[in-house]
């Protein structure tokens, strides 16, 4: 567990500092902030791995009522995050501009780009130069490495809900 602990800790480290760099470069259109919990909704999974993380850095949490159903179980009744300091890779990326790629029914690469609406305003993103986004893709393929190593292959995903039943 505890090699499992450094590691996740050092990716999130890794992700901290270039989402710092990105709210930086993208600070005019950013509005996330304490309460806004928008983005934080039930259904949002993590791989076991990350679970197993939030189960041992926010144990008293866990004890616990889950918030109300339709929003994040880790959110207090301010809507903001119990866990913030143990929160999960895509908690992390929350808000800023993204961009990702996928193949066409032609076999073809395509660019997509998107924002949270709250985060809209400013320079159109299909403008923008690709420094401004955090790009969906290679911090997830090191997340899934991360994961297949603690469980020995396995991809398993859990609802951050569950964790309250565990």
């Amino acid at each position: 567990m505890d090699s499992l602990i450094q590691a996740l800790e050092a990716f999130y480290q890794k992700v901290d500092e270039n989402v710092h760099k990105l709210e930086e470069l993208n600070r005019a259109r950013l509005h996330c902030k304490a309460g806004c919990a928008d983005c934080c909704l039930d259904g949002i999974t993590v791989f076991e791995a990350e679970a197993a993380y939030i189960r041992h850095k926010a144990e008293s949490v866990l004890k616990e009522k889950p918030h109300r159903t339709g929003k994040c179980a880790f959110l207090d009744e301010a809507d903001r995050c119990r866990i913030y300091a143990f929160r999960p890779y895509v908690c992390r990326t929350q808000g800023l501009p993204l961009r990702w790629f996928e193949y066409n029914e032609s076999g073809f690469k395509v660019e997509y780009r998107d924002i949270c609406p709250l985060n809209e305003k400013g320079p159109d993103l299909q403008t923008l130069d690709e420094k401004y986004f955090w790009e969906i893709g290679p911090a997830e393929q090191e997340l899934a490495e991360l994961q297949q190593k603690f469980k020995s292959g396995r991809l398993k995903r859990v609802p951050l809900r569950e964790l309250f039943y565990k």
